[in-house]
């Protein structure tokens, strides 16, 4: 059974939706952190050499096999070589783990973007946050929170919403709406932040460089970890989008575009937040790095603490920061369901609907059963760290080794084809980045991974609790690896010329 592919309107459409998806959370929370913190200006070196050596070259190649092929990973993949559409679809869950967990960082964000017209967490954010907003507790309880509940019903909602427009009317419409939206809210915000006394203490300290941190692996180490997570590259989001573009699409210029967009807001959100940071720093008369931190604790502690020392200013930044944060969530949340989605159409033939239906339907269902309890943040915390720091990078390891060790005749033909119709050529390079630098720099990270997990545990939760949940959702990634893969769908094996 074949059905017609849907495609972008235009290139711009498709550009947005990828820098839509590249730009998400993380870009805002964690890239000024992890900056910060190995190295500074400094870190700036490492991290640019990883989008050139590691950010670009997997782009690209997800931009072809995606283009080339025509469909999302597992079918891609195996029209490319048909041993490896498990690999497809160890990408496929890992999406749909993703996607679980950050709807509720999303609700989250979206929650604190109508807090933050009150400042409704009055002067002890970390308190608000933790007991009264999430009600966390240490203990696996498992108490039902009714705010968490609405908050996640609001944000499904409205991704079933965008997921049944399809690509045009949906994730494409949402794009060409949320990324102007998200630039000019995040520029206001910057733009006030640098304003403020003790700003220029904070941008000292985020480009300030310590040349020392450049000879210790772990920063090398960081760079390639947070280029890898940030372009949303190796785990199919992006061979999915690609399979929507017509059959001449610049691929490379595309790749261009996209990725020195999202260095750029990147570069804007550390000086924004360090601004901020800075004044926080000045008001209270202690150090950049007393107050400095990434991740939920600089989104939902750290910052709403910064927005209560404004005054009446406070109100219009913390409004714009948490919108800016639903924002980029919303399109990178689009991305991440197109991937299942997308792979569902392709496997069984069902239509559209059906296949949003059951996907985020699915994805939904489990999203609001784990996290509307007040163990959401253990949960997202756990399942964050085995998704993306095995999941992600395991199955990136194997499509590269696939691709460029086993089957070395595919990347010759993939260089061609990629070439024929981009304005910026590839050669040997780019082969060399992909067999070499790639492969072997994710499994020294996936090993040390690896190591630290089983030595040192995670964050001090229990054995049980990180082996049923975190050890449950990489058993998932295997078992879906194994078994579609001989499931019998209404797909198309052949690609229609």
């Amino acid at each position: 059974m074949s059905t017609q592919r849907e495609t972008w309107s235009a290139r711009s459409g498709f550009i947005l939706a990828a820098v839509g998806s590249a730009v998400g959370l993380g870009n805002i929370w964690r890239f000024p952190y992890v900056a910060y913190e190995n190295g500074g200006g400094a870190f700036f070196i490492p991290y640019l050499i990883a989008l050139a050596t590691a950010g670009f070259p997997l782009l690209f190649l997800d931009y072809v096999i995606g283009q080339k092929y025509k469909g999302a990973p597992p079918t891609a993949y195996r029209r490319m070589v048909k041993s490896s559409e498990s690999i497809g679809w160890w990408h496929v869950a890992v999406c749909m783990a993703v996607g679980i967990f950050y709807g509720s960082v999303l609700s989250w964000a979206g929650s604190y973007m109508v807090f933050a017209f009150s400042q409704a967490w009055g002067s002890d954010p970390k308190d608000f946050f933790l007991n009264g907003f999430l009600h966390h507790s240490s203990e696996i309880t498992l108490n039902f929170a009714p705010n968490l509940f609405t908050a996640l019903i609001v944000v499904w909602a409205l991704m079933f919403l965008i997921m049944f427009g399809g690509i045009k009317k949906g994730i494409e419409l949402a794009n060409k709406i949320c990324i102007p939206l998200l630039v000019l809210m995040f520029g206001a915000m910057v733009a006030r932040a640098v304003s403020l006394s003790g700003a220029s203490m904070g941008i000292e300290a985020f480009f300030t460089p310590n040349w020392a941190l450049m000879a210790d692996p772990k920063v090398w180490l960081a760079a390639y970890g947070h280029i890898f997570f940030s372009m949303s590259i190796g785990f199919g989001i992006m061979v999915t989008y690609a399979s929507y573009l017509n059959k001449n699409a610049n691929l490379t210029g595309s790749g261009l575009v996209v990725g020195f967009a999202n260095s750029s807001f990147e570069l804007l959100a550390g000086i924004g937040i360090f601004s901020a940071i800075g004044f926080m720093a000045h008001t209270q008369g202690v150090g950049i790095k007393d107050v400095a931190a990434g991740g939920p604790g600089l989104a939902f502690m750290v910052f709403p603490k910064i927005i209560s020392t404004m005054g009446e200013a406070g109100t219009i930044v913390g409004v714009l920061f948490f919108g800016s944060l639903f924002v980029a969530g919303v399109t990178s949340l689009a991305s991440i369901l197109q991937v299942p989605i997308s792979a569902c159409q392709d496997k069984f033939g069902w239509s559209k609907n059906k296949s949003v239906l059951i996907v985020s339907g699915f994805s939904a269902v489990v999203s609001i059963g784990l996290f509307s309890t007040n163990n959401a943040l253990t949960f997202v915390d756990i399942i964050d760290h085995f998704t993306l720091n095995i999941g992600v990078v395991a199955g990136a390891i194997a499509l590269l080794v696939w691709v460029t060790w086993v089957h070395r005749d595919i990347l010759p033909k993939l260089t061609t084809h990629i070439n024929h119709i981009s304005s910026f050529k590839l050669g040997k390079g780019w082969a060399f980045m992909l067999t070499l630098v790639m492969p072997i720099s994710l499994i020294i990270t996936l090993g040390l991974s690896l190591i630290g997990l089983f030595k040192d545990g995670y964050e001090g939760y229990p054995v049980w609790l990180l082996t049923v949940l975190g050890g449950g959702f990489i058993l998932a990634f295997a078992l879906s690896a194994m078994i579609m893969p001989k499931i019998k769908g209404g797909q198309t094996h052949e690609l229609d010329e």
